[in-house]
């Protein structure tokens, strides 16, 4: 009754305790905003969304501060580091890579930012290697091992960094339509709705955009073993749909199973270009 008295007789009182209990409520309601960047997003029709990129790096320590200075936040996953961004987890892993992304069909990945200029001069003034690009809407930052990674611009976007796009690489045999068939394999596997980014043939997966282009050389090489291993998809029903790609043909490099000690379901298999890649099921509650 007092509060209503009050409010009665100050309406600029009322309106200044209604905003603080609003923004109070929201805060609630949201937590902490790392939680908000926690999520993996929520998957497609086939159960498909973006995971993760498995990383094999020289300097775990170096790379942890390179993604973190970048924007991620690192975390573990049992004795794996890791570093989450929204829409995707790095996992580092201390191995030496047999070379880095370009020559390889992943040829790079991108993350976006809301003003590309702002944020390289941002990250040069903390120490980063940064490098223009083709326009003021897009530019590179230099990890410590040989990973392409690009950044463009995406005014829309109200945090200040989130994945963006995998760019793969095709030899072009001669033969065929290499980049309209890895555009199809994706589609036809993962359930990627597919579609064009500016003059590239493209799909999307939740989380990620799938780009496909030819590749300038004749030859490129796969993925297991370089900078960047392997890609990771998160899938929901793992076992129920690896168990319907084994039923259309695909052949598992590391079949379905339970890996109890991180609480997650994983497999890998190769897409017929060269692509590792691990499908996992539980790495959206990390």
């Amino acid at each position: 009754m007092l509060i209503i008295a009050t409010f009665q007789s100050d309406n600029s009182l009322k309106e200044g305790f209604m905003k603080r209990l609003a923004s109070i409520l929201i805060l609630a309601t949201l937590g902490p905003s790392n939680a908000l960047w926690a999520q993996l997003p929520p998957p497609n029709t086939a159960g498909v969304s973006m995971g993760h990129i498995h990383l094999n790096v020289r300097d775990v320590e170096s790379h942890k501060k390179f993604w973190s200075a970048l924007g991620g936040t690192p975390v573990k996953l049992g004795p794996l580091e890791v570093v989450k961004f929204p829409d995707v987890l790095v996992f580092l892993q201390q191995a030496q890579s047999s070379g880095g992304t370009v020559g390889t069909v992943v040829n790079h990945v991108a993350f976006r930012v809301p003003n590309v200029q702002e944020a390289l001069a941002r990250w040069k003034d903390a120490g980063l290697n940064t490098l223009p690009g083709r326009n003021p809407q897009t530019g590179f930052v230099v990890p410590p091992d040989e990973l392409r990674l690009e950044i463009l611009e995406d005014p829309s976007l109200s945090i200040p960094i989130a994945y963006h796009h995998i760019h793969f690489h095709v030899a072009d045999t001669g033969e065929s339509d290499s980049v309209a068939e890895i555009k199809a394999w994706y589609v036809k596997m993962f359930g990627a709705e597919p579609g064009m980014r500016g003059q590239n043939q493209a799909a999307d997966v939740p989380g990620v955009n799938l780009t496909f282009s030819k590749a300038s050389t004749e030859t490129v090489v796969g993925t297991k073993g370089r900078v960047l291993d392997h890609i990771g998809f998160e899938v929901k029903g793992l076992e129920a749909f690896c168990k319907k790609l084994e039923a259309n043909g695909t052949k598992f490099d590391v079949p379905y199973t339970k890996r109890p000690d991180l609480g997650i379901g994983v497999a890998f298999l190769t897409d017929p270009w060269g692509t590792y890649i691990e499908l996992t099921e539980g790495l959206n509650r990390l």
